[in-house]
């Protein structure tokens, strides 16, 4: 039984003529009288009563055609929600980050600032197990509308962002630093640089996260690296977190990721400013993709930043 039928049962019944209701149906009248007749053998029995003039429904039609107009007001009305469905599914921004930026920026910042305007941001959960690679493919092939990341001038694996495909906004200053628990006595357990003869436990990231190659390019810069080995690498900065806070050794993480703990004294920032690695943090969007809520986000992004004068 198709849904095109109880429509013709019900403007048949509505104007009571098989010629008038083909031309409100915009069919022929043949094609309009085979369609109540397929109906009719699909019901099982007679519903309109042919003889009578003008035409009339029988009782077995009279029980079907309350039915029928509750069938189809359902039916049009499920397709009105599933295209609203649709329609604010397209419109919804897709949102990835790595998972120390989720914690630091998209809750406290990113996804207030998106209610304010009033334009949905959904972040892809996904997005905080990604490698470093998959973040500029994923924003490339337009899986996300908006990447948000650290950045460096001198870390290639971020050249790709530099394509003219590509626009961003600065939006924080960040940087990483290394961070030790704390004693009994409210004293780090680690001091860098180390020494040769006891190299200091590190706590490290797994290659190609996202955090990974800011370390390695940092340490490469010192003529004289810190003295570490290696006591274990993790994917996540809240991982590595909370090893150095159970004390199994020193590593770096974001400072914005560790406020609360060096509020607490379970963590201490050690050594000085020149261990301290300077990031940005960005947002980044493709040029052309045409979401008009990302026209709407983006623009509200930069009236906000010009407001302030610097990033947030």
């Amino acid at each position: 039984m198709e849904i095109r039928w109880l429509e013709d049962f019900i403007v048949l019944e509505r104007t009571r003529h098989f010629s008038r209701a083909a031309i409100a149906q915009n069919v022929t009248q043949p094609t309009f009288s085979r369609r109540i007749k397929l109906l009719e053998q699909e019901v099982g029995v007679t519903l309109i009563d042919r003889n009578s003039l003008p035409l009339s429904l029988t009782p077995a039609g009279e029980i079907f055609l309350v039915a029928a107009k509750q069938i189809v007001d359902t039916a049009r009305d499920t397709k009105r929600r599933c295209h609203e469905v649709r329609e604010t599914e397209l419109n919804r921004l897709s949102f990835a980050t790595t998972q120390s930026l989720y914690l630091s920026v998209y809750k406290s910042w990113l996804k207030p600032f998106s209610e304010s305007i009033q334009v949905d941001v959904d972040l892809n959960l996904e997005s905080t197990f990604w490698l470093i690679n998959d973040f500029v493919t994923a924003l490339r092939q337009q899986q996300c509308d908006l990447m948000l990341c650290y950045w460096h001038s001198d870390i290639i694996e971020l050249n790709d962002l530099d394509s003219e495909e590509f626009e961003y906004v600065r939006i924080f200053d960040e940087s990483i630093v290394p961070v030790s628990a704390i004693d009994e006595n409210g004293l780090p357990l680690h001091q860098l640089p180390g020494s040769k003869r006891k190299p200091l436990p590190y706590i490290g990231y797994y290659k190609k996260t996202f955090i990974s190659p800011f370390l390695e390019y940092f340490f490469s810069q010192f003529t004289t690296p810190p003295y570490l080995t290696t006591m274990n690498e993790n994917m996540h900065s809240t991982s590595v977190k909370a090893m150095i806070e159970e004390g199994f050794g020193l590593g770096w993480v974001v400072k914005r990721l560790i406020e609360e703990s060096i509020k607490s004294k379970r963590l201490a920032i050690i050594g000085d400013e020149r261990w301290q690695i300077p990031l940005e943090i960005r947002l980044y969007r493709v040029k052309s993709n045409t979401n008009p809520n990302l026209k709407i986000f983006w623009d509200n992004i930069k009236a906000s930043l010009a407001r302030s004068g610097a990033p947030l």
